[in-house]
């Protein structure tokens, strides 16, 4: 199907000064499918083989499926209405327009730019190659600028070789300020204020000394080097004492977990106030995050104020499934969910009187592996209860999560849609703490400025129920702080 006649399309492109026409790749659909309404006054094109793409998704019984399904049903929905026409244009309610791009390549070979194309990327039979044909054709009929938007770094690459403007996908991307720096706020103060705040607990600052920081974001007060005092913005922008960090936390006979560092006490104090709702948390590998949650849930679930701990990992990505791994749904989960083991072992497991020099034999004969069998972990038993959860991402969908301590690692794995899903499956009486590092991701659809983690932190804050602490101060050990900071 040929496209309308390049009058027709430039009188519809450029009635407003400064609009642009964007085409949509398949992973900004598959990322947002809200996306084809973010684009204001500008016209947005889909090129059909993009539909192709998300033909291949639309049986998945995941969240990319699901995004996929949504796309259609949107499309769907625009290209039903009355007199709209899919490859003319369906105007939007910002002043633009959405349609269907249909490649037409004997009538793009007549245009230098197509034959250029043609000939570095001969191979016509891959998708993105000709989604990119496609834009360069585009930019033959219509008026400029066309901008292909595409979250593929490589895509991105081929792009701008055969000079075709490119842009990321930035409507759910925070700003770089957001993750560059993962240090408290130290906030200077006189000897005679911090005396008082000291003494009351409280201290209100004037506005500007506070500038940047919202309700339950946390500081250091300092008068000096030595003179500083932890403290959380409350309510009225004013400085009150964490009142919620113990000096160590343990569960049962298991082994004490005490704050080594002032952001692993800003934590602490975050996971234990039942004010706090969400808790999301910056840290590098080996700065004690995920051991914090998990040992505040547990602490508070043996105390009753929560019924059960849920634990959780991304698999890479939400929507990928652990069917390729034998077993039941537990089995399958545990490679990727041994660090929350680690940590549930290393806080339950009774600690043992120090001996002096190795064990001593005992047996002439080593007994046969066969016939001893490993003890049991000191959590299995909760387990069984479901007092403790092990719970699978990709299978969340629906649930509704009541009177839980909700702890999901590696957080920078998801999606912001994968991470609204999660955060609107807390009921009443959960908490919910979002743990990770921003510049380790694996995820080819998210970066450091678009995962999950700083998405739900940037929107969430300022709200009286969130709380973010970043961690920086690695204490696994020196070889692992060195080694995260250094290789």
């Amino acid at each position: 199907m040929s496209p309308a006649p390049a009058n027709s399309r430039r009188r519809r492109s450029g009635p407003v000064v400064g609009t642009k026409t964007f085409v949509l790749d398949t992973n900004v659909l598959l990322h947002d499918p809200a996306c084809i309404h973010r684009f204001a006054e500008h016209h947005v094109c889909i090129p059909v083989d993009v539909l192709s793409e998300l033909d291949r998704f639309k049986n998945e019984m995941t969240e990319r499926g699901s995004n996929a399904r949504e796309v259609h049903r949107a499309l769907m929905k625009i290209f039903t209405a009355k007199d709209a026409s899919v490859t003319e244009g369906v105007p939007t309610s910002g002043g633009g327009s959405i349609r269907l791009a249909v490649y037409d390549p004997e009538d793009a070979r007549k245009y230098a730019s197509v034959q250029g194309f043609e000939r570095i990327f001969h191979d016509l039979e891959k998708a993105d190659h000709r989604i990119l044909a496609c834009t360069l054709w585009l930019r033959e009929q219509v008026s400029p600028p066309v901008i292909l938007v595409s979250k593929d770094l490589n895509m991105q690459l081929k792009a701008r070789a055969v000079g075709i403007e490119c842009e990321d996908y930035l409507h759910d991307k925070v700003e770089p300020r957001e993750v560059a720096n993962f240090d408290i706020a130290r906030i200077e103060v006189t000897q005679h204020e911090l005396q008082r705040f000291a003494s009351s607990g409280r201290l209100t600052l004037p506005e500007q000394r506070i500038a940047g920081m919202v309700i339950n974001d946390y500081a250091l007060l300092s008068a000096g080097e030595k003179a500083t005092m932890p403290a959380k913005l409350g309510a009225n922008a004013e400085f009150v004492r964490l009142h919620h960090t113990p000096e160590s936390i343990k569960v049962g006979q298991g082994r004490a977990i005490k704050p080594m560092n002032l952001g692993q006490a800003c934590l602490l104090d975050a996971l234990l106030d039942p004010e706090i709702s969400l808790v999301t948390c910056y840290g590098q590998a080996g700065t004690g995050k995920t051991l914090l949650a998990v040992a505040a849930g547990l602490q508070q679930v043996f105390g009753r104020t929560y019924h059960g701990l849920t634990v959780s990992r991304p698999i890479v990505a939400m929507g990928q499934t652990v069917g390729f791994l034998p077993g039941s749904l537990q089995e399958k989960m545990r490679p990727w969910l041994q660090p929350v083991y680690d940590a549930l072992d290393l806080l339950m497991r009774p600690v043992e009187g120090n001996q002096q020099g190795p064990a001593r034999k005992k047996n002439r004969f080593l007994p046969d592996p066969q016939q001893v069998q490993a003890p049991a972990a000191p959590y299995d038993h909760l387990i069984q209860q479901g007092i403790i959860e092990v719970e699978a991402l990709c299978y969340i969908r629906g649930r509704s999560i009541p009177d839980r301590f909700f702890v999901l690692d590696e957080a920078q794995q998801l999606t912001p849609l994968e991470a609204k899903t999660i955060v609107t499956r807390m009921s009443r009486g959960s908490k919910l703490v979002l743990v990770g590092d921003p510049a380790q991701i694996d995820n080819p659809y998210v970066d450091s400025r678009s995962n999950g983690l700083v998405y739900t932190r940037q929107r969430m804050r300022g709200q009286a129920f969130a709380a973010h602490v970043p961690l920086v101060k690695g204490e696994r050990s020196a070889l692992a702080e060195a080694a995260a900071r250094l290789l």
